[in-house]
């Protein structure tokens, strides 16, 4: 079965202002370095439907829900945080976002694909309950979980999140579940400042120091993550693939390159094969300089795809 590639062209009208670097041209360079890999005529393309209200209240208050449509402007940026703002086509595009993982929960619980990859903006793994912050509205992989859990019926589902921030948003979701086995690595101190103390036994956290290399962060997975997985036996992955904690990136000072990528994925794929019937879904949070962020989800997807 092939790999499913999942986008919306909403993705590429949520604009943040000039000068973001939670900007559109993220998607392109996505799609410009699949096509240039080869990757292209390989993966199965679906565009995303709008998550449902019923889909985004498993995660999501009412109350928060009606307050982000009501903040929505009809021109112009309306702000939340310093960091996240709204512009008129912002509410569709998040919807799609976390549509996008609905879908690809479905493919790959029905078959239709051996696994998935979101190709979507905004992201979403520090949003919570209640709270939209850091670039992010709906917590698009927190949604997808909930999917498979409450509309497939799963019992044990993990997450493993690599983005250079702490997913403060999906630990604050999951800390009272324990269906949820969430694997988070991130550096710190940095923001949003959170993730490093926390005691649970379904919540993995691995903190790395600013300029951990590709070396210090295969160690903390392998150590941390990976016998946490396997003692777990998840039926399902999930993956924030951030790609912010490449070497090239702007935003941060871990030293991570391609490869550490290509290595985590196909780590996570040999506890899938063992564990889950092979089903994961990746979806892409953080990665700002544009050629390292293509390339980078390019070899993630590479793997994903089964491809030598």
């Amino acid at each position: 079965m092939p790999t499913a590639c999942i986008s919306h062209p909403s993705c590429l009208r949520h604009d943040m202002g000039q000068g973001h670097p939670e900007c559109p041209a993220r998607i392109r360079a996505i799609e410009d370095q699949l096509i240039a890999s080869g990757l292209h005529p390989l993966l199965q393309y679906h565009d995303a439907p709008s998550a449902t209200r019923e889909q985004l209240e498993r995660v999501h208050s009412a109350a928060y829900l009606d307050a982000l449509w009501a903040a929505r402007p009809t021109e112009g940026l309306a702000m939340l945080d310093p960091d996240t703002w709204m512009n008129p086509h912002t509410w569709d595009a998040a919807l799609h976002a976390a549509g996008a993982v609905v879908l690809a929960t479905d493919l790959v619980m029905q078959g239709r694909a051996e696994n998935a990859f979101c190709n979507v903006r905004p992201p979403g793994h520090h949003a919570s309950r209640e709270r939209a912050m850091g670039f992010c509205f709906f917590n698009n992989v927190a949604v997808g979980v909930g999917h498979a859990l409450e509309h497939h019926g799963l019992e044990r589902v993990a997450v493993v999140d690599f983005d250079v921030h702490h997913g403060n948003g999906t630990e604050a979701i999951f800390r009272d579940d324990p269906r949820v086995l969430l694997c988070s690595c991130f550096q710190h101190p940095y923001y949003p400042y959170s993730g490093a103390d926390t005691v649970s036994s379904h919540i993995i956290p691995a903190p790395l120091p600013a300029h951990t290399d590709g070396a210090g962060f295969r160690a903390a997975v392998s150590e941390k993550f990976l016998p946490a997985l396997y003692a777990f036996r998840p039926q399902m992955v999930f993956i924030s693939a951030g790609f912010d904690a490449h070497r090239e990136d702007p935003l941060a000072s871990l030293k991570l390159v391609e490869a550490d990528y290509a290595w985590i994925t196909q780590a996570v794929m040999n506890i899938a094969a063992a564990h889950a019937r092979c089903r994961i879904v990746s979806t892409l949070e953080g990665g700002y300089a544009l050629h390292a962020l293509g390339r980078s989800a390019a070899a993630h997807v590479h793997v994903l795809a089964g491809l030598p």
